[in-house]
């Protein structure tokens, strides 16, 4: 198993899905440590129910039914289903603040969008069988296997869609050596709602902006409230000035409910105007990217390897 370069710097908690979390350890695994199947491997999953110990192969069809429309090409759920596994193993091992009784949890802004089987019974109707048949191939077919880094589960975070390419880990403090900006493939065209807009009143803009902020100046007209977009090295929104006072993309999203970082913002006349593109936090794998890639002929291995650059795919040894 090949060693890379440890990883040094993770001090941010991130809002929109991403929450603290501590460094993978850099100790080798067992070099003997049997491997094991998602059967063999245990979680201790939190539901509003309580928390309960599961096999990993109980857990994945229903967090990748969570996460995945069940309509995605093969290669692509697989590929996620890889991705589950390897933020689960992380997440065992490294412990959670928001739940340490529990390695992971059904809230998607916290862990995955894990689902109860009653749920994807109402929700996908007379195609369930088909649909839950699809999950549980994705999970068999890639039994065990999750991405490394250094030897150790890497934080394999995903999201909805980008357009052009992800973000960087760095812009966001997770500066880990996978999370890199990449480049992406889906368009306007091939994903519905990859553009979006959101329309602010003057109003509404400085009232909302006063409330994170009491200090900024909104007295003047409201073609004067806007200083420049500030980018980051990936292209996305990194913050602006308005009102005088410095305001993050991310606290901009937030309060905008932005569908992700990478937007613009103008004053047409009449109001403000946000013309956004893609949804999350634009880090790691794009599900709607890792579709595309599949649908021109990319197997899972080769979606992961382009999302997390540098990370080897391997069998559970624990």
């Amino acid at each position: 198993m090949k060693r890379c370069f440890p990883v040094t710097l993770l001090a941010l908690a991130l809002a929109f899905g991403l929450p603290p979390l501590l460094l993978p350890r850099a100790e080798p695994a067992p070099a003997e440590a049997p491997a094991r199947t998602d059967a063999e491997l245990l979680l201790r999953l939190r539901t509003d129910a309580g928390v309960q110990e599961i096999s990993m192969a109980e857990y994945l069809p229903l967090a990748l039914a969570g996460e995945m429309p069940a309509a995605f090409q093969p290669e692509a759920l697989k590929a996620q289903a890889v991705a589950l596994r390897s933020f689960a193993l992380f997440q065992r091992e490294q412990g959670k603040a928001a739940h340490p009784e529990a390695d992971v949890c059904c809230d998607p802004s916290c862990c995955a969008a894990w689902v109860s089987e009653e749920t994807l019974r109402e929700r996908w109707g007379e195609d369930y069988e088909s649909y839950a048949a699809r999950m549980q191939e994705a999970v068999r077919e890639t039994d065990g296997q999750y991405l490394v880094w250094a030897e150790r589960p890497i934080l394999a975070v995903f999201h909805a869609s980008s357009l052009g390419r992800t973000e960087d880990g760095a812009a966001l403090g997770l500066s880990l050596p996978y999370l890199q900006s990449v480049s992406t493939p889906e368009t306007p065209e091939t994903v519905r709602q990859l553009l979006s807009t959101v329309e602010v009143t003057p109003e509404d803009f400085a009232a909302s902006l006063l409330a994170q902020d009491p200090t900024a100046d909104f007295s003047g007209p409201p073609e004067t409230w806007l200083g420049p977009l500030r980018l980051d090295a990936a292209g996305r929104a990194e913050g602006l000035q308005a009102g005088g006072r410095d305001f993050s993309a991310l606290t901009l999203r937030q309060i905008f409910a932005l569908r992700s970082t990478a937007f613009t913002l103008a004053w047409d006349g009449e109001k403000f105007l946000f013309r956004v593109c893609g949804y999350g936090h634009g880090l790691g794998m794009s599900q709607h990217g890792a579709d595309c890639l599949a649908k021109a002929g990319a197997d899972y291995a080769e979606i992961l390897a382009h999302y997390y650059p540098g990370t080897e795919l391997v069998v559970a040894l624990r």
